[in-house]
């Protein structure tokens, strides 16, 4: 009997038969999440929380949890909308939501800022 050729791609999956082993996906996730959440309303609004309240540490466990729910939310309708659609499908899907919404938050700062005449 001979043996199978040996498969890297193979031995790399995990065993729900997707690629990537746990420490990678661990490590690009803590990594991506990180630098998402750098600078962004959450984290201004932990730190004036802190600032305010004077207790950093009550902060910074309401504000983990908050992250942790949230993070949940999104696992979860990330696993179901992968049942749902094609990866690229998903992919393009999220694409489009982003750059849509970046235009909307656009348009709402130019009218704040700027806003339109009476009668326009």
């Amino acid at each position: 009997m001979s043996q199978p050729p040996e498969n890297d791609a193979a031995a790399d999956t995990s065993a729900g038969g997707r690629p990537g082993n746990w420490g990678a996906v661990f490590l690009s996730t803590a990594t991506t999440v990180f630098l998402a959440e750098l600078g962004d309303k959450t984290q201004l609004a932990a730190l004036l929380l802190s600032a305010e309240s004077g207790r950093p540490v009550v902060v910074f466990f309401g504000a983990s949890l908050a992250l942790i729910s949230s993070s949940l939310v999104g696992v979860l309708l990330g696993r179901w909308l992968s049942t749902v659609m094609e990866p690229r499908q998903l992919e393009r899907a999220a694409g489009v939501l982003m750059v849509a919404l970046g235009l909307w938050l656009g348009r709402q700062a130019v009218v704040h800022l700027a806003p339109l005449p009476a009668g326009v």
